[in-house]
């Protein structure tokens, strides 16, 4: 029997300068108790805090890890050492619960860690990278419908979060709270009272800042993931939409309760 999964492993740039080293270990620390909490009504997941400023994250669902890691992308702490994600989906013959991340030797693993070692040896590196044609054999689950064209979705999803991560680099300081407070809040005019701002403002920051297409790219890639995984388990209701939908709600209510927090670091 085959379960459907994603994976993430995170790693942070210039983690080693001078007086980052117990500061982001404790953060990192933290991000996995947010996650875990996040993921609370999931159902099993497995999340580690390896050695130094890595984390591996495995859930349920092709969307899941993707899904979180943006979120973490738009919360993160330290803006001059952003996390990137090496990123994999795709499905395993066993229970999430019976995984041990310490000893786990999968084909997924490693695409993501490959992915992750791309995006580390880039000079400008993208938050996100998606790793799914490496590492499996040709005729690996023939039943399942993405197998085919791993290397095509492979491109397509990497080309719309190049293209996402370009809009989000000109994004100024206010616009990039704007857009961090809309997919937590996802009302203006709430974002406008928090920050003190007329409703016009919000919306012109929000415009200029590209949030639209940011939020929306997003949205996209979250439902090719809920597609696939959907023509993979026909003969299973497996409901991805309802449980994205789920775990965005659970992820948004934690935020809303760290709002201050959020906005003071």
């Amino acid at each position: 029997m085959n379960y459907p999964i994603s994976i993430f492993i995170l790693d942070v740039s210039d983690s080693s300068t001078e007086k980052m080293g117990e500061e982001l270990t404790v953060y990192l620390d933290e991000l996995v108790n947010w996650i875990t909490e996040w993921t609370k009504n999931m159902g099993p997941i497995q999340i580690k805090h390896r050695a130094g400023d890595e984390i591996i994250f495995v859930g349920p669902g092709y969307s899941t890890a993707y899904t979180i890691a943006f979120f973490v992308s738009r919360v993160w702490k330290f803006k001059n050492h952003m996390p990137y994600f090496g990123l994999a989906f795709g499905d395993i013959e066993k229970e999430i619960k019976e995984v041990d991340l310490e000893k786990w030797i999968h084909p997924l693993v490693k695409q993501a860690r490959y992915a992750n070692d791309l995006i580390k040896q880039e000079k400008k590196r993208m938050l996100f990278k998606f790793e799914l044609d490496q590492f499996y054999p040709s005729e690996a689950n023939p039943s399942l419908p993405y197998h085919q064209f791993r290397n095509e979705f492979e491109t397509l999803i990497n080309g719309l979060l190049h293209l996402q991560l370009k809009f989000i680099r000109k994004q100024t300081d206010i616009q990039e709270t704007v857009c961090s407070l809309y997919l937590i809040l996802n009302q203006q005019k709430v974002i406008g009272k928090l920050l003190g701002k007329t409703a016009p403002t919000i919306s012109s920051h929000f415009k200029k800042g590209n949030s639209e297409e940011i939020l929306d790219t997003f949205s996209k890639i979250i439902s090719i993931l809920h597609s696939l995984q959907e023509k993979a388990y026909l003969e299973r209701a497996t409901h991805p939409r309802d449980v994205n939908e789920n775990l965005i709600t659970s992820i948004r209510n934690h935020l809303k309760l760290k709002l201050k927090t959020l906005l003071d670091s």
